[in-house]
């Protein structure tokens, strides 16, 4: 029995690995369960039994997506900008054009709008917990423009700008994110 369920986690992760790896190097469209089935090594059909539909696989994933992130941001210490910065940029560079793809879907595809609703709101308690002292003493309006402000240049849009349009390079993006997270700054 024990090592029944073993095999079975075992498959899901398989799937789960092939499913990452095509969800974050293509666009959803292109991706398929028989692709993913045939690249974890199993039938089209053990991907329907583990995860009902490719919205639910694409759900699963985003989930331990998620989770990823919020462990990789979760090294930043509150108040140390230019580790943020750091820290933003090395994350974007890993996950910002299939966070891009992901973005141009929203509102087209309900599980890709459900996962970047849970992404932004991971970002936006991300932003309030690493940068505390941007807030300090705003009420209202106030702190919520201010709040607007730190997520729209720490946002994956605003790393695209700077990075894919200007064509900066990986330093100079940093560079560029921790001078205007400094410009919002006390």
């Amino acid at each position: 029995m024990r090592a029944r369920a073993e095999a079975h986690e075992a498959t899901r992760a398989r799937i789960l690995e092939a499913a990452t790896e095509q969800f974050m190097s293509r666009s959803y469209d292109e991706v398929t369960l028989r692709g993913i089935a045939k690249e974890a090594g199993v039938a089209l059909q053990t991907v329907v039994n583990h995860f009902g539909s490719k919205e639910g696989l694409f759900a699963a994933v985003m989930e331990g997506f998620r989770e990823q992130v919020q462990a990789h941001r979760s090294r930043a210490t509150p108040g140390d900008i230019a580790g943020a910065a750091e820290l933003l940029v090395a994350d974007y560079e890993e996950t910002g054009d299939a966070n891009i793809r992901g973005l141009s879907l929203d509102g087209r595809i309900p599980v890709i709008t459900e996962a970047l609703a849970g992404g932004r709101a991971v970002h936006r308690a991300w932003v309030e917990r690493t940068f505390p002292a941007a807030l300090k003493g705003l009420r209202g309006a106030a702190r919520e423009l201010r709040l607007v402000q730190l997520l729209t240049v720490t946002d994956v849009e605003t790393w695209k700008l700077l990075r894919r349009d200007h064509g900066l390079s990986r330093e100079d993006t940093v560079t560029a994110v921790r001078e205007l997270l400094e410009a919002l700054h006390p």
